[in-house]
């Protein structure tokens, strides 16, 4: 059995094409901007059967065409990464394409397994800098950037989403940094003349959005960043101006 938390039919932002986007429940982190702070607790959520999730999922295939398919997110997907793996493999079977939406802060051989069968991964990175990464989430990115490196060296494709917070992810030095480790352009990645990361598809540059703090208020749960504005235009233009400096690859959605 699977936790779910919810659905989403069509969706179009997490990973290429029309997707259904199914919502795990659990999650280690502890991120101050989650906008799905119910689905955090391992507690709650729908045990599914697994069969029910390729029901709907062969239900939707006609309205994913050559690019859409299936995302599991979360919480983080990872969790329940053991289950996961055959699911995948039934979905498959059943010819529709898979993307995991991760933190990438879980890792055992399941986690492994599920990689290895994922067709693509989204990969969360929430700050390069370990501190401010750990003030953000309450977890070192340590895991996440091997995570990230294992991806590489195996050949597995992943596009890579940062949030622009202000005030918190959006220093221009933080974004260097991820640009320097990551960047594939010359000049660019770790050092080694613009080596860089070549399995990254996409960069994604997500805007910070408040859409989750009624759940707080539903939860009784303080929202943590509650005065944080918005990000104005100059400040994504700025930001995707540095992305651009290291990739060729990123977008600003």
């Amino acid at each position: 059995m699977i936790k779910v938390h919810s659905y989403e039919s069509m969706g179009t932002y997490d990973g290429p094409g029309l997707r259904l986007v199914v919502f795990l429940q659990g999650c280690p982190f502890r991120c101050r901007y989650c906008a799905n702070p119910d689905t955090i607790t391992l507690e709650g959520g729908t045990e599914t059967d697994p069969s029910e999730i390729v029901k709907i999922a062969v239900s939707q295939k006609p309205f994913f065409g050559k690019k859409g398919g299936v995302t599991f997110s979360g919480g983080e997907p990872t969790v329940q990464a053991e289950a996961l793996v055959p699911l995948v493999r039934e979905l498959h079977e059943n010819g529709i394409n898979v993307c995991i939406d991760t933190n990438g802060g879980v890792w055992n051989r399941h986690v492994e397994e599920l990689f290895e069968t994922a067709d693509l991964v989204l990969l969360d990175v929430k700050q390069f800098n370990a501190a401010k990464h750990m003030e953000l989430t309450g977890r070192p990115n340590t895991r996440t950037l091997e995570t990230a490196r294992w991806l590489e060296e195996h050949g597995k494709p992943f596009w890579l989403r940062y949030v622009l917070v202000p005030g918190i992810s959006d220093a221009e030095e933080d974004i260097r940094a991820l640009g320097e480790h990551f960047g594939h352009k010359k000049g660019s990645g770790s050092g080694e003349g613009g080596s860089g990361y070549r399995m990254i598809r996409r960069v994604e540059i997500l805007p910070y959005h408040t859409l989750g703090v009624n759940k707080y208020e539903t939860l009784g749960i303080e929202y943590g960043l509650k005065d944080v504005p918005l990000n104005t235009p100059e400040q994504l233009r700025k930001a995707k101006e540095l992305f651009d400096e290291y990739f060729d690859c990123a977008v600003l959605n």
